[in-house]
C-alpha cells in the first residue's frame, strides 16, 4: 500500500455551517485555526446545530481579516461579522457543559435568526485555552477544545468510508449510497490506509504535527443530513448500526488532541506512532 497521506483538511467557522477546505491550516491547543469558534445559541442559550436545524448545512462562513467571519446562505445577502470586542459574555451550553462566549453585534442576530426562522444568536469563543475543558474522561490535564462536539480535531479515512460504502450497497438503503465525507464533518481525512485501521490509533503524526487519539467518534443524526440539500436519509446510521455498533454508539472516525503545534497541509505524511 501507499504512504498513508494527508488527503483533505477543513474546517467549520460557525459550527453547524458547511465545511471549508483548506489547503494548510495551523493546528492550536483546541483544533484547527479558525474551526467552530462561532456558534449559534437559542432563546435558551443552548447551542444549535444540524440535529435541531439540517438546513443550518446551507449556511456558510468564510473568514475575514482580524478573525471575524463572513456569513452567506441561500436568500440572504453576505454579511462581514467582526470579532467582538472584549465585553460581557452569555452562557451557552453545549452538550450539559456551560461555556461562556461573547455575543456578536445585533446585525449578525438579526441575520442568523432570519436564516433560521427562530430567534438565535451569534457568538464568538473568545478564550479558547480557558473556556471549555475536553471531557475529563478522555482528557490530559488542561485540554480545551473549542465548540466542536467534543474534541479539538476529527479524523477520517477514505478507506474507512470505501468500506462503508461497500455495506451500505449491500443494505437496504443502497439508494442513498455512495455517500460523500461530508457527512461526517472532519477536519483531517487521511488516504492509502487500511478500512478501519484509525481505530487502532493512539498517536499519530500528520507532517510536522503529533496528535494523540482519543476516542472514537460516535455518530449522530447529522450524518444522515445531505449537506448540499439539507433533506435527511437513513444511512449512514442504518449501516453503522448494524456493523459498528461499539459500547451503544455507532462508530466512525477518531478523536484528536494535538500534543504539539505547528501547521498541516494537504499532502503531508501522516505517520502512525503508536
Amino acid at each position: 500500500m501507499a504512504r498513508a497521506q494527508l488527503l483533505s483538511l477543513h474546517i467549520h467557522p460557525v459550527k453547524a455551517f458547511r465545511s471549508l477546505s483548506l489547503r494548510e491550516a495551523s493546528v492550536e491547543p483546541w483544533g484547527l485555526a479558525g474551526d467552530r469558534r462561532w456558534a449559534l445559541i437559542d432563546d435558551g442559550g443552548r447551542v444549535v446545530t444540524q440535529r435541531q436545524r439540517p438546513h443550518l448545512a446551507r449556511a456558510a462562513a468564510s473568514p475575514a481579516p482580524g478573525g471575524g467571519i463572513v456569513l452567506s446562505g441561500p436568500g440572504r445577502d453576505p454579511l462581514t461579522v467582526p470579532v467582538p470586542p472584549p465585553g460581557p459574555t452569555v452562557t451557552a451550553e453545549i452538550f450539559g457543559t456551560k461555556v461562556e462566549a461573547v455575543p456578536a453585534g445585533d446585525p449578525a442576530h438579526a441575520w442568523c435568526s432570519a436564516y433560521v426562522g427562530a430567534d438565535v444568536r451569534l457568538v464568538h469563543m473568545d478564550d479558547p485555552a480557558h473556556r471549555r475543558p475536553v471531557d475529563p474522561d478522555h482528557a490530559l490535564p488542561g485540554e480545551t477544545v473549542s465548540f466542536a462536539d467534543g474534541f479539538p480535531l476529527l479524523l477520517t479515512s477514505a478507506s474507512s468510508l470505501d468500506a462503508l460504502n461497500s455495506l451500505v450497497a449491500q443494505g437496504k438503503y443502497a439508494a442513498e449510497g455512495p455517500l460523500p465525507m461530508n457527512r461526517f464533518r472532519p477536519n483531517l481525512v487521511v488516504t492509502d490506509t487500511e478500512p478501519w485501521a484509525e481505530d487502532g490509533w493512539s498517536r499519530v503524526a500528520v507532517g510536522e504535527v503529533v496528535f494523540r487519539a482519543a476516542r472514537l467518534c460516535g455518530r449522530c443524526v447529522v450524518t444522515t443530513t445531505d449537506q448540499d440539500t439539507a433533506e435527511r436519509g437513513r444511512e449512514p446510521l442504518f449501516t453503522l448500526g448494524r456493523h459498528r455498533l461499539v459500547d451503544g454508539r455507532l462508530m466512525f472516525g477518531q478523536n484528536l488532541v494535538p500534543l504539539t503545534g505547528g501547521t498541516v497541509r494537504v499532502g503531508d505524511p501522516v505517520r502512525i506512532l503508536a
